[in-house]
């Protein structure tokens, strides 16, 4: 192909960004405390992703667990990871306390798990996150993040492992 219409055919294709990243987000009560009665979680829920339409973040799966919360999010071309993480954190927490959904004063701990996720993984991660109910009858939380970490490569103290 001639440069000149290389160069023609280039621009054209590049004339709007086009993304598509998935990531499991998880993170926990502050001292991953069991706060999130079976009472408080559908609520929760229901307002995670209501707060999440309003700021343009695609929610495509959410479990909402009595100390945590899994969220399968298409992460918006406009905003990085640790935005929409502290958009959902930060005004979920302050609709938890305004709404007196704790008994006590509810916070989210400070970090959060992040984690990509492939097109040809989005139904297992799905069903992963759907089934947290059952998962978590045979494993604990802690344990389980562990796991998460350790599959991705992270020891808990956020550094790289050598582990594939």
């Amino acid at each position: 192909m001639p440069r000149s219409r290389l160069r023609v055919f280039t621009n054209r294709i590049m004339l709007h960004s086009y993304t598509r990243i998935f990531v499991h987000l998880v993170w926990s009560t502050k001292h991953r405390e069991p706060l999130l009665t079976d009472e408080v979680r559908p609520r929760l829920r229901q307002h995670l992703i209501s707060n999440a339409e309003e700021k343009r973040i695609a929610i495509d799966t959410l479990a909402v667990q009595i100390e945590h919360v899994h969220a399968l999010v298409i992460l918006p071309s406009n905003q990085t990871v640790e935005s929409v993480v502290r958009l959902l954190k930060g005004e979920s927490s302050h609709w938890m306390n305004s709404e007196n959904l704790a008994r006590e004063k509810f916070s989210w701990q400070r970090g959060y798990g992040a984690f990509s996720v492939s097109l040809a993984d989005i139904g297992a991660v799905r069903t992963y996150i759907r089934n947290q109910d059952d998962h978590h009858r045979e494993e604990p939380f802690a344990a389980e993040f562990q796991t998460t970490l350790s599959r991705h490569g992270i020891a808990e103290n956020g550094q790289e492992t050598d582990e594939e």
